[in-house]
């Protein structure tokens, strides 16, 4: 029910979105009143802008995103359940078919609280999460956080003090707070200072812009080729029109438009048919627009979160259970039916509720590559929404090039293979590779979360079962429900099945060990060369341990007189892994970073949690807190406060005092332009000792 409601959602804000100014409609701030009986009350105060609302807290089951709160801190303990304050209203919902409730014009949410020890300090941290919407778009749920401090049961209330980024003050947390983290300014993130080396996050030697030398070169932009995008979604398309769910409607389509009277008209209202298909699948791409610049990081959380990539494999083996024919997935029958109906209004409007309603019910078969083309931009793209509306455009300008040249072309109709059994069979083929693809999922949670059970030895057994178990079905050795009985296997098929055996060769050479990685255009897809059953993952991807933390690199730099190469990069990052095994294993490469430079491979998505000594929180100004609790936390900021940049892999050379030899350089490239980087870089340092 959550995932038909998810779809339903996505698909409501796809339609009535557009693009226009970020928005920041509501205002929260924090109060902390004290009671007569020895209580207080955590009071977060919600300013609204006109035109728009919030949720309340109680809200009917899949209908909404309710309004919580939640309240934290040291020496405090929360009285009962918050509650709500405020001109509540009551509006029917027909998108959810429930009664939803909510705040327009100011609200407050309270939540009463007792100190624990009355004679000692506390400090009370208020976190809030809700959604705004107004009567067309409703914008990402947010979460904000508040702290403030008080000195005891009858002392008055301290006022908060916290510093914007770029201030030098700093919040000096309570002695009693030992456990909590505490908050500091962004230029002073700083941990436990060493006798060798400052670990403080902000490197005031680090000056990226004004590097000690070019060689000729000017600082890299980082421009992703996204046009590369809208032929794989164009593919995508074209594979989509050969669905049961799709291709027998195309003659059928095409024909209503062409005969009759006035087929002149016809053939104009099929071709806006076809144009009203590619707006429709576009607009698909606008909510991830709008989610990405109110939260321009949510998509690296999501594609680095153990959890989602779990719901993301869950999700996957489901669409294959639907392509194998076990069940259908589809939108609400009533959302269909609403969009049938508006077909006869008639002239433009009903030509797009036509295109809108082929959508709508071939989403049983477009639904699951849609699903791959989301879950493979996520965590595949430094711009996933960009990305989304090239991909997506790419899949609706085949459907609308296919639907318009019929209709100039209808005699071409008769050249169309006939609906058959084949139909189904291309379906089952792409419930194996949903499975396929689902595997990648599975293996980046394994990653990210550092357990490493999915060995890559045991992916490839995975993987070459399937491929096994597909080779099977292509031959008819296997069936599944909706396969027709007794059908010959035609040549085209057995020609695929050979592919299939040849797949499989390939992947069963890369289950025996060897000194060069292979399978290299499987880079990025597998898990990395030393998650292996014949290595150990300390000996790391070119077979020697290197240091994950900046500040042991620094202080080995220091120790051996070498530069350093720091290397940002996640476990989930798939480029990375394309450096590591195309260009990195190189014998012309390999033995660069093994003995002239401090190589370390420092990563952005690691969730392990920092020590409570070590975990801080920036003010991003406006009340908003950003936590820094774990390790790829710390080296996020750490490249984002140095280097301005946030992109992965991200290269920077470094003398050991710090100062930056040359431009840094990102992205997956070539041998001969990282020679070209590292060469630079260590020559020039090697002239100046």
């Amino acid at each position: 029910m959550r995932f038909r409601f998810f779809i339903l959602i996505s698909f409501l804000f796809s339609i009535t979105s557009v693009f226009g100014q970020i928005k920041n409609p509501v205002r929260f701030n924090l109060k902390i009143n004290s009671l007569s009986n020895g209580e207080y009350e955590a009071v977060l105060a919600a300013s609204i802008e006109p035109g728009w609302h919030i949720y309340s807290k109680d809200l009917p089951a899949d209908s909404g995103i309710p309004t919580e709160m939640k309240l934290s801190g040291t020496n405090i303990i929360p009285v009962g359940k918050f509650y709500e304050k405020g001109n509540k209203k009551s509006e029917f919902s027909e998108a959810f078919g429930a009664q939803l409730v909510y705040y327009s014009g100011s609200a407050s949410f309270v939540q009463k609280f007792k100190l624990k020890n009355p004679g000692q300090a506390a400090k009370v941290s208020a976190e809030i999460t809700y959604q705004s919407c107004d009567d067309k778009v409703c914008l990402a749920p947010n979460t904000l956080e508040f702290e403030k401090d008080i000195a005891g049961s009858t002392a008055p209330i301290l006022p908060q003090k916290a510093d914007k980024i770029g201030q030098s003050d700093s919040i000096i947390p309570n002695e009693t707070s030992i456990a909590e983290p505490t908050t500091v300014a962004l230029p002073n993130i700083s941990t436990v200072s060493t006798p060798e080396v400052s670990k403080e996050l902000r490197r005031a030697a680090i000056q990226a812009k004004s590097p000690l030398t070019t060689c000729g070169q000017v600082a890299q932009k980082m421009e992703e080729n996204y046009w590369e995008y809208l032929p794989l979604g164009f593919l995508g398309g074209l594979i989509a029109l050969l669905t049961p769910c799709v291709y027998p409607m195309i003659p059928l389509t095409v024909s209503y438009f062409t005969k009759g009277v006035g087929a002149r008209k016809g053939k104009r209202d099929a071709i806006l048919y076809g144009l009203f298909i590619l707006v429709i699948f576009v607009l698909l791409s606008v909510p991830f627009h709008i989610i990405d610049g109110i939260a321009g990081n949510i998509f690296n959380e999501i594609s680095t979160n153990v959890w989602l990539n779990i719901a993301f494999f869950i999700v996957f083996l489901y669409f294959a259970g639907s392509f194998f024919g076990y069940y259908d997935i589809s939108l609400p029958s009533s959302f269909a039916n609403k969009s049938a109906k508006a077909e006869d209004t008639g002239g433009l409007i009903g030509v797009f509720f036509m295109a809108l309603t082929l959508v709508i019910v071939s989403f049983s078969c477009t639904g699951p590559i849609l699903g791959s083309l989301l879950g493979s931009a996520v965590s595949g793209s430094s711009n996933v929404p960009l990305l989304l509306t090239m991909a997506l455009g790419g899949f609706g300008l085949a459907w609308a090039l296919v639907f318009g040249l019929l209709a100039l072309f209808p005699q071409t109709l008769k050249s169309l293979p006939k609906s058959g059994g084949w139909m189904n069979t291309l379906k089952v083929v792409l419930g194996f590779l949903e499975l396929g693809l689902a595997l990648k999922f599975l293996s980046k949670a394994d990653l990210v979360s550092k357990t490493f059970l999915l060995k890559r030895e045991l992916f490839l057994v995975i993987w070459i079962l399937i491929s096994i178990t597909m080779v099977a079905y292509i031959f008819g050795l296997i069936r599944f429900p909706h396969d027709d009985k007794g059908n010959k296997i035609s040549p085209v098929r057995k020609a695929f099945g050979a592919l299939g055996l040849l797949w499989i060769v390939y992947l069963v050479q890369g289950l025996f060990p060897s000194e060069r990685p292979k399978l290299q255009a499987l880079s990025g897809i597998l898990p990395p060369i030393n998650i292996s059953y014949f290595k150990k993952e300390s000996d790391g991807v070119l077979g020697f341990a290197t240091p994950h933390d900046y500040f042991e690199a620094l202080v080995l730099a220091k120790k051996e007189n070498k530069p350093i190469l720091i290397d940002f990069t996640g476990y989930g990052c798939e480029n990375c892994r394309k450096m590591e095994e195309f260009v990195w294993q190189e014998p012309d490469v390999l033995p660069i970073l093994q003995n002239e430079i401090i190589l370390a491979s420092l990563y952005v998505d690691d969730k392990e949690a920092l020590p409570a000594a070590e975990q801080t929180k920036v003010d991003l100004g406006d009340g908003q807190l950003k936590k820094i609790k774990t390790i790829g936390d710390k080296w996020s900021m750490f490249q984002q406060i140095n280097f301005n940049n946030n992109s992965q892999p991200h290269y920077v050379l470094l003398t050991p005092d710090e100062k930056v030899i040359n431009y840094p350089i990102s992205g997956y490239m070539a041998k001969e332009e990282f020679l070209n980087f590292l060469r630079c870089g260590i020559d020039y340092y090697k002239k100046s000792k």
